[in-house]
């Protein structure tokens, strides 16, 4: 017996209210099989309405037992402590309302979570207003004779079915005696002593009365459809017997409902209307059909015995008495002839029981009963039948009326009083038809049933309801009730006038009415002779009443006495006795009805000769005549200015009433209000005043009004108003209380009209003058400026329009009726419309005046809103205005300005800190404020998509306004949120304001006190319904709310402070994000741009959420949404509902078909794409016939601002102003004439507007969704665990989703808006495949097995199909979008790396042999890459266009792309179309030449502080791509041919060395931008590489590149010597330095000057000297690097940099060895070419063979002091052995553990790891899996690096065995020693080399020679040759290549065992 915290008592009832609103009133799709579900479920609720479960002892102990032992909650796990208090509630509650105790209970569990537990009452009451709803839509829903709801047949017949079952089981008398035994006063004295209310608020929501209210309507309901039985009749009849009426002598609103039934069970009057369904109708009538019925009803209503309420009883038996005249007339109506006999008594008796006064005072005077259609319909027809048919009847009664009329006169004549005994009869039915048809609030125009159309009309818009055709014959009915109204106005007595009159106003009430009443008026006048009471004319018409008006004022002008004295005092009323002006105003009230509704009327009377009404009228206003009907003068003239041709004349009426004075008008006005008025404390002429003004200043004012007497403008009336009629209206007296709320509406509403139409000009600012009577005089301003100039300032009328906000939420705070409540409601709802215009209009206001410099002085209106009150001392304007909002539901417009200005100020991020204070100042205040926006916010009336002009239903308005302020609080909170904290937006969410944000807890409502906070409102608004299958409710039925809804979610959660406890809070206590995503995608045709947006804002959330959850290591939650979002097996997540629907169905059906065993479904992910339709239609060009198209576009695009959604649009109310201005500036006739075809072509130019704006929404929604769509997956790819989705599954995702996007951008309609972030996608998803299957290949070992099925587990065939749709895509774009190319470029180099071969560990092994390599079958990567380049290659030269201009220009990062996709491009080109392409277009040449302008750029990059670095990058890229074409002979060749060299001669920037440590001080801290020397190694190392690259290439031409390699290095040769002189040998310099000496090595030759063609002496000459110094140079440079400077940089690499000390070493290492290779190589080629002999060799060695001392500075004696000796050769030697053997072992040591991979232990993994992850803790942070991959990785590189090293050792042992043995074979077999005595000769040379080649060596003596003998001896001794020839069995052999090893090593033995000479 779980406690149920959805309250049995409630939730469930709710809930099935909800369902039959749903299938009743909204007509929701699927829901008449949930009716019937819940329906069957409640029938008990229904069959014993109201019953409430019993209380019980079992229930009572189980109750006390929570506050120790705990109870069960359903839906909670566990059982829950509840706190002692709250069960004290619940027995207190069991008690109150005699209910259960666990009811009770469960009831304050549910209000403690919605806020307030005080709320438990209301939701008792609630629960069962829920079922009284249900009941009353139930039996609406029915099929009846009154009304049809157009409900399926299906529906109507479960209801009908079911509502009979609960009317044969009782319903009927159990809703009776609901009715008795229910007392509403009862109920509030039982709950105010149980203190069980909480504040007036709920006091007046306890619904005992709505309740009674339903269960009255539902009977009223059933009768209106069908009929009561017999008993349940007469129970009905017995219960009126009883009725009594409230004070006044009106029926309150249950009651009427009550008689109202009976009055349709007593309705026959439907079957005229003759329907097809008649005779079914007749068949279920029981007058028809049942005798005994009528029987019982007639003798219960025919019964003398008096009712509590006679009046009552009288009109039931009118009723009854017409329903038996109609019966009579029906032929089945003959068999119950003895009861229609009694009709007549039965009326008369009526007429004896006053029947029409009471249906006046007791039924119209309910307030209901104007605002129930049917009743009207009803006392409708009571009215007509009664006139209809018993015209006997009415005849009597007129004859009496006539004969009263006379008695009355004789007394009147004889003096003495009028009999008591008069009847009234008539008086009361004409009064009462004048009330009821003068209220039509549903414009049903009952009364045109009273005219009948005599003449033809020739206005078709006046044609009635019954005149189909023009001259049709009307109904008899009609033709009687018109009789009935022209013969009553015949021969009229004095005494009915009056009412006659009141009943003519109520029938001309209405546009059809009104025209045929002003007829009748007119016909009624015969000419005018001049006896006014002469037979002809008849006292009703206009003749008789404009005469009659004409004769008062003419009387009342002669008695003026002298108009100075006592021209405005009141003598005793003159000419006129109190019955005349009572009927002179009955007249004034016909006429202004008339003339209200009838335009036709006003001008016809205004035109009138001899009538003038409107002069005559001005006229007596200026005349002694009684307040009052001054009032009604006023009104009339009002009725008359709605024209706009009347209004101009009125104005000039108004100003000139006297000749040669103005403004008498105001002036008398002002004396009647100070004098008259006041002292009679009544203010009819006041009231008058204001609405006339309202109604003037509705048309346009005239702009020269009251010119040539006074300064014009509408000043003097606006001073009037404001300073006479509003300032002082507070402090005036009042007879009547409610006119105190009267004057001030109708004052403040023509302020609000003036503001409205007020738009400030710059005009406004300057002062002008005026010519007034010879002087200049400042002229007056507009009047809505002066109103704005007044409320930004601290003025009276501000002061009192927030005082009287103050007081009117005052008063609307007790909840108590008073009198004048509309009216002050509605004069709050001008404030706030005032201040709402104001906060509008002061930006510009204030602009303008600023531009002006004028000395006015305004403020802001948000500042001085801040201002203090000083009613209450505070600062509480703003909080005034907020609490408006608490009265939403009783005040919604009131509420809906309120949000609007509170929207407005909240932009001010000063205003919202102090507004925080002021709101939570007062806990009290503070919870209502709170209660307020969160009751805005759950409004469930709210309705969206309801246009503003259709507020013909006052419920649609309502519903309307009430969902526009939801929207302005969702804005007030999303603009909160920007700002900084505390903001309101985090008050009203619930977050913590006076502590820091991200410690707020938030819980669900009621939990640890947590009130109900706009959050709570918003998720449970998102929530409707998200359980279903169909989702959010919101989303479909409000879609802009909905999108608002979703952004607040985004901005919580994407906000750093509030992201925490938001998204803990959705994520446990709502599950929020999972049972939204599953409902994507949201489609709704009718308004996609809201759709795309809630998805936009969903998906957003749902990334951050995926990335939280995945750095908390939430698993589960983030790989429910993973499988959520990305999941193509179906899931079973709807079976809850128990609906099977269609989907599957379908899929069983689809499953049997493809004989599969799961059938797929599309990925979520992919079906919201789906959703995004990246077509769009754009509106055709303007076709213009009138306007300049140009200037048009031109000013459509100044009236362009950025809305608040950050959307560009156009203002269209802006623009119609300009084209209307330009429309109305045209002059002459041949303008007026076109002026409709003018406005035409301005229409059709702002509908093209819109359509603009609303393509720009479109788009841009689409671009927001694309967004959100591309985050979403890039964060499901790159932030979730990469082992939440496996490799094989993630490479198939990112294929479908790749496809997908192509397929969407590459179709014809596609928008190029959508191309840049479909481009991103793509390179994002591209890259993350290359990535899938790059790592896919490195765990799964490569491809042995891969190369039959295609590639890794996404196959071949898929990968060509996305190269082709990148491809296309690229092509598509065409000339312009270069950027989004950049995409797409670094797209197609991610998929080209997918072929790229992995790198391979070189082993060192006997390779496979040439044979077997060239027929082994071709790897998956070659067959890969052989593919794509097919299918690049089927692109022809389209592609290569595009790929080579994008290189060459444009956009710096697409031109980087695009060099590095031609660079790929060519490195898989093995038929190098792509380069015969570049060089044959010309764009080789456009490269090459570039260079030479990148010159300049290059070389401002070497400043200390270098602009971009983007140069520097470009370059990078084009010398990478010259490289690549350098690689293949044909495209170094071309390079040679463009130039390339002597381009790079010219440039300077290579002398630019920049001084190492003069920058150091300028170096950037975050080593991003690198170092001048570095930025200039940046720069030179390409060029190196290319050239080596073509001298390499370059083999057949080789001479003429090196030539021109040389020329450009002598042209930079203090460079290149000052860079080969380099004292520091860092990393990057000795990288310089390889590739420097490799270039030497090549070209500073000898045989390299003969070849570069006709050099003259000198110039060969200068060439040689260079080559020399470098010779020199490199061989210095080998002293260093050779020896014991070689240990000294290794360790300082490693002090340098000891995170990365290991692969910085390895780097050195092979840098130095590439270096001494280079100069040995060099010195090896410089032999070989100096002579094939040794003996004419040249030397470059000296001969002594020891080591030197100090290798550094390499000189062993003075002797020889310009080269360095052979034992340098000898050490190198040495060391290069010793090197080789160790690093061997490191080599076979590495590839042991590549093999053991798995075996090795973590720490080692970890240390090889660690070089490979930057930061701190980086390797502890990677998974096993990823580990292994980096190790592996690390240790290839390993024996790559060592197998380099090795061929390099041994190809410098092999150059240093031959340069010694040239050496030593020249010097021990050739070499002739000097004589010590030729020292004399210095500069002889002593070789015998031609030329005389050496290098400074002077005087080898024989003693140097035998030295060197004996030291080469000693050193190349046995054990070294032992380790020589080991190091060629263990490598020579291996690389299958022989060397010279073991030969060299013979000789240079055999040469060292010579005998000395």
């Amino acid at each position: 017996m779980a406690v149920n915290s959805g309250a049995s008592l409630w939730g469930p009832l709710k809930e099935l209210w909800e369902t039959v609103e749903g299938a009743v009133l909204r007509r929701q799709p699927e829901s008449v099989h949930l009716l019937d579900l819940q329906l069957k479920k409640h029938k008990p609720h229904f069959v014993s309405l109201f019953k409430n479960p019993a209380k019980s002892a079992e229930q009572r102990e189980k109750v006390r037992k929570a506050s120790t032992e705990g109870i069960a909650i359903q839906g909670q796990q566990g059982s829950r402590l509840l706190p002692e208090q709250l069960l004290t509630e619940a027995f207190i509650l069991s008690d109150l309302f005699d209910i259960g105790e666990l009811a009770a209970l469960e009831l304050l569990l549910a209000a403690a979570f919605m806020g307030s537990r005080p709320l438990a009452v209301l939701l008792y009451w609630d629960g069962k207003f829920c079922v009284a709803n249900s009941l009353r839509s139930l039996i609406q829903s029915r099929q009846g004779k009154t009304f049809t709801l157009e409900l399926s047949g299906e529906l109507v017949a479960l209801t009908t079915r079911f509502t009979d079952e609960l009317m044969s089981q009782g319903l009927t008398k159990r809703i009776l005696s609901l009715v008795s035994e229910i007392n509403v006063t009862r109920e509030f004295e039982r709950l105010q002593k149980e203190r069980g209310l909480g504040n007036e608020k709920h006091r007046k929501e306890v619904g005992a009365k709505w309740l009674l209210q339903a269960l009255a309507d539902s009977l009223f309901s059933w009768t209106c459809q069908s009929s009561l039985t017999k008993d349940d009749t007469l129970a009905l009849i017995g219960h009126l017997e009883t009725m009594t009426a409230e004070a006044d002598g009106s029926l309150d609103s249950v009651n009427l409902a009550l008689v109202m039934a009976l009055l349709y069970c007593l309705d026959v009057s439907f079957l005229e209307q003759g329907t097809e369904d008649r005779e079914d109708l007749l068949q279920a009538l029981p007058l028809l059909t049942e005798r005994q019925y009528v029987s019982a009803v007639h003798s219960r209503l025919m019964d003398s015995q008096p009712w509590k309420l006679p009046g009552l009883q009288a009109v039931c038996r009118l009723a009854w008495a017409l329903a038996l005249r109609a019966l009579s007339q029906l032929p089945q109506g003959s068999a119950l002839v003895e009861f229609t006999e009694a009709d007549e008594a039965l009326a008369d008796q009526a007429l004896l029981g006053d029947v029409f006064l009471f249906m006046k005072e007791g039924m119209l005077g309910c307030e209901s009963c104007g605002q129930e259609e049917f009743y009207i319909r009803r006392i409708h027809s009571l009215i007509t039948d009664f006139l209809a048919l018993m015209p006997v009847k009415v005849k009597q009664l007129r004859n009496r009326a006539d004969e009263d009329a006379r008695l009355v006169h004789m007394s009147l004549q004889m003096g003495s009083e009028p009999p008591s005994s008069l009847r009234k009869d008539l008086d009361h039915l004409m009064v009462l038809i004048g009330e009821f048809y003068s209220k039509d609030i549903f414009g049903l125009e009952l009364g045109l049933e009273f005219w009948c159309p005599t003449e033809s009309l020739q206005h078709t818009s006046l044609q009635g309801s019954y005149l189909g055709m023009a001259l049709q014959r009307p109904p008899h009915k009609q033709v009687v009730l018109s009789k009935f109204v022209r013969q009553m106005g015949d021969l009229l007595p004095s005494t009915l006038y009056i009412s006659y009159l009141r009943m003519l106003k109520g029938l001309a009430n209405g546009p059809q009415c009104a025209h045929y009443c002003f007829s009748l008026l007119k016909t009624n006048g015969a000419p005018h002779g001049d006896n006014i009471q002469g037979v002809a004319g008849s006292p009703v018409s206009w003749e008789h009443f404009f005469h009659s008006l004409m004769l008062y004022h003419e009387n009342l002008r002669r008695d003026l006495p002298n108009p100075d004295t006592s021209h405005y005092r009141h003598p005793p009323l003159r000419g006129i006795t109190q019955r005349e002006l009572e009927g002179l105003t009955a007249f004034l009230q016909l006429l202004t009805t008339i003339v209200t509704w009838s335009e036709n009327a006003r001008l016809a009377l205004c035109e009138h000769p001899q009538w003038t009404p409107v002069v005559v009228m001005l006229g007596l206003l200026q005349c002694s005549v009684p307040p009052v009907l001054k009032g009604e003068l006023l009104h009339c003239l009002a009725a008359f200015g709605k024209s706009p041709e009347i209004a101009a004349s009125l104005w000039q009426s108004l100003e000139y009433t006297q000749p040669n004075e103005y403004l008498t008008f105001i002036l008398g006005s002002q004396v009647e209000l100070n004098e008259i008025e006041s002292s009679c404390e009544e203010y009819p002429l006041t009231r008058a005043f204001c609405q006339l003004m309202s109604t003037l200043v509705e048309g346009s004012l005239p702009v020269n009004l009251g010119a040539g007497l006074r300064v014009p403008g509408f000043e003097p009336y606006l001073t009037f108003l404001r300073d006479a009629v509003f300032l002082p209206f507070p402090t005036r007296a009042y007879r009547r209380p409610a006119e105190k709320w009267e004057v001030a509406d109708a004052v403040l509403e023509v302020f609000h009209k003036l503001l409205r139409d007020y738009e400030p000009q710059p005009s406004d600012f300057v002062q002008e003058m005026v010519e007034l009577q010879g002087e200049q005089v400042p002229a007056h301003k507009p009047p809505g400026h002066s109103i704005m100039f007044h409320l930004l300032n601290d003025s009276p009328m501000l002061a009192l329009c927030l005082s009287l906000l103050e007081e009117g939420v005052r008063q609307l705070d007790t909840y108590a009726p008073f009198p004048g409540k509309k009216q002050l409601e509605s004069a709050v709802l001008h404030c706030l419309c005032l201040l709402d215009l104001a906060l509008q209009k002061e930006v510009m206001f204030m602009d303008l005046l600023r531009e002006s410099q004028a000395s006015l002085l305004v403020s802001p209106l948000e500042q001085l809103l801040q201002g203090v009150s000083p009613q209450t001392r505070r600062a509480d304007h703003i909080v005034n205005i907020a609490r408006y909002l608490y009265h939403s539901s009783s005040n919604p417009e009131a509420a809906f300005q309120s949000a609007k200005i509170l929207r407005h100020i909240a932009r001010y991020p000063n205003i919202q800190m102090r507004l925080v204070g002021d709101f939570t100042h007062d806990q009290a205040v503070s919870e209502k404020l709170m209660a307020g926006f969160v009751e805005c916010l759950d409004n469930d009336e709210a309705e969206e998509g309801i246009e503003k002009g259709d507020d013909s239903d006052a419920l649609k308005k309502i519903a309307r306004i009430q969902h526009e302020t939801q929207i302005h609080i969702l804005n007030l909170l999303i603009t909160s949120l920007e700002l900084k904290t505390p903001n309101l937006a985090l008050y009203l969410l619930g977050y913590e304001v006076k502590k820091p944000v991200s410690s707020t807890n938030l819980q669900d409502p009621g939990v640890l006190g947590c009130p109900r906070s706009c959050l709570h409102a918003i998720l449970s608004l998102l929530q409707r319904g998200s359980e279903k299958r169909s989702g959010p409710l919101l989303s479909r039925q409000a879609p802009h709310l909905a999108e608002l809804c979703y952004q607040v979610i985004y901005q919580l959660c994407a906000c750093a402070d509030t992201s925490g406890p938001t998204m803990r809070y959705l994520r446990t206590s709502q599950d929020f994000l999972f049972s939204h995503l599953q409902h994507l995608p949201f489609i709704l045709p009718s308004n996609q741009i809201a759709a795309l947006s809630q998805m936009s804002w969903l998906m957003k959330t749902a990334a951050i959420e995926l990335r939280v959850t995945s750095l908390n290591r939430q698993r589960s939650h983030t790989q429910r949404l993973v499988n959520l979002l990305l999941d193509d097996q179906p899931h079973t997540q709807h079976a809850a509902d128990g609906e099977s629907g269609m989907e599957e169905q379908t899929r069983s059906v689809s499953g049997f078909l493809h004989f599969d065993t799961v059938s797929k479904v599309r990925r979520k992910l992919l079906s919201v794409l789906d959703a995004i339709d990246f077509s769009q239609d754009v509106p055709e060009l303007l076709q213009l016939d009138f306007f300049e198209r140009t200037q048009i576009e031109q000013v459509i695009s100044n009236c362009e601002h950025v809305n608040e959604q950050g959307h560009t649009v156009c203002n269209v109310k802006l623009l119609h102003r300009v084209l209307v201005a330009e429309v109305n500036a045209l002059q002459g006739m041949a303008a007026i004439g076109q002026r409709p075809l003018l406005m035409e072509e301005v229409n059709s130019i702002l509908q093209q507007v819109v359509e603009r704006n609303r393509v720009r929404r479109s788009l841009s929604a689409k671009r927001h969704a694309l967004q959100s769509w591309r985050s979403l997956v890039e964060t499901l790819l790159t932030a979730c665990p990469a082992d939440l989705i496996p490799a094989d599954d993630r490479q198939l995702i990112i294929r479908d989703l790749l496809l997908d996007l192509h397929d969407k951008v590459l179709s014809e309609d596609a928008a190029g808006e959508l191309m840049p972030i479909v481009a991103g996608a793509v390179f994002t998803l591209t890259a993350h495949l290359s990535q899938s299957v790059l790592s896919e290949q490195q765990q799964g070992a490569g491809l042995e097995g891969a190369a039959s099925s295609g590639f890794a587990s996404i196959a071949n065939s898929a990968l060509h199909l996305i190269l082709r749709k990148l491809l296309d895509f690229i092509l598509c774009t065409g000339g312009g979008f270069q950027r989004l190319r950049a995409h797409l470029y670094g797209s197609l180099l991610y998929y080209l790396q997918i072929a790229q071969k992995p790198e391979e560990p070189d082993t060192l092994q006997t390779g496979k042999s040439m044979w077997e390599r060239l027929t082994a079958p071709e790897d998956g990567f070659s067959k890969l890459q052989r593919e794509n380049l097919a299918i690049i290659e089927s692109y022809g030269t389209a592609l290569m266009e595009v790929v080579c201009r994008d290189a060459c220009d444009g956009h710096e990062i697409g031109r980087m792309l695009a060099l590095a996709v031609l660079d790929r491009i060519l490195s898989i080109d093995r038929q190098n179309q792509w380069l015969v392409y570049l060089c044959n277009s010309g764009y080789l040449r456009v490269l090459v030449e570039s260079l030479r302008q990148d010159d300049a750029t290059l070389q401002g990059l070497l400043t200390p502080q270098p602009p971009l670095l983007k140069p520097l990058y470009i370059y990078e890229s084009k010398m990478a791509l010259l490289t690549r074409v350098a690689k293949t002979g044909q495209g170094a060749v071309e390079l040679l041919r463009c130039g390339l060299v002597s381009q790079l001669m010219e440039c300077q920037v290579f002398d630019m060395i920049p001084d190492s440590d003069a920058h150091r001080v300028m170096r950037d801290q975050s080593g991003f931008i690198p170092s001048p020397l570095d930025r200039y190694r940046q720069i030179l190392l390409p060029t190196l590489r290319l050239f080596q690259v073509i001298l390499t290439s370059t083999t057949t031409n080789h001479q003429q590149g090196a030539a021109q390699v040389l020329q450009w290095l002598i042209v930079h040769a203090d460079t290149i010597q000052s860079l080969l002189r380099c004292q520091e040998l860092s990393m990057r310099a000795l990288q310089e330095l390889s590739l420097l000496t490799g270039i030497i090595s090549k070209t500073a030759l000898p045989g390299v000057l003969e070849m570069g063609g006709e050099v003259n002496g000198a110039a060969l000459l200068e060439f040689q000297g260079h080559i020399n110094r470098f010779q020199r140079l490199c061989l210095s440079l080998l002293g260093r690097l050779a020896g014991s400077e070689r240990e000294r940089l290794l360790k300082q690499a490693e002090m340098a940099a000891p995170g990365e000390s290991a692969e910085r070493r390895e780097e050195m290492e092979v840098a130095m060895q590439q270096v001494c290779a280079n100069i040995m190589e060099y010195c090896q080629t410089l032999l070989l070419q100096s002579s094939a002999q040794a003996q004419f060799s040249i030397c470059l060695f000296g001969p002594s063979g020891g080591e030197p001392a100090d290798l550094s500075s390499t000189l062993p004696s003075v002797a020889y002091s310009r080269a360095p000796s052979l034992g340098l050769v000898l050490y190198l030697l040495k060391n290069s052995a010793a090197d080789f053997f160790r690093f061997h072992q490191s080599h076979r040591q590495s590839l042991g553990k590549l093999q053991s991979l798995e075996q090795l232990p973590p720490e080692e993994l970890k240390e090889l790891c660690q070089g490979l992850v930057s930061g701190p803790g980086g390797v502890e942070k990677i998974s096993s899996v990823q580990r292994s991959l980096l190790a592996k990785r690390r240790l290839v590189q390993l024996i790559n690096n060592r197998a380099k090293l090795l061929a390099l050792c041994s190809y410098v042992i092999e150059t240093c065995l031959f340069v010694l043995w040239r050496h030593l074979e020249y010097y021990l077999l050739y070499c002739t020693p000097t004589d010590p005595k030729d020292s004399l000769l210095p500069g002889v040379s002593a070789y015998r080399s031609r030329g005389g080649r050496g290098l400074g060596l002077s005087r080898v003596s024989q003693q140097d020679l035998d030295q060197l003998q004996t030291e080469m001896a000693t050193g190349f001794g046995e054990a070294l040759q032992r380790k020589l020839l080991e190091v060629e069995g263990l490598y020579s052999q291996v690389r299958s290549r022989y060397t010279f090893i073991q030969a060299l090593v013979r000789r240079i033995r055999g040469l060292l065992r010579q005998p000395k000479s």
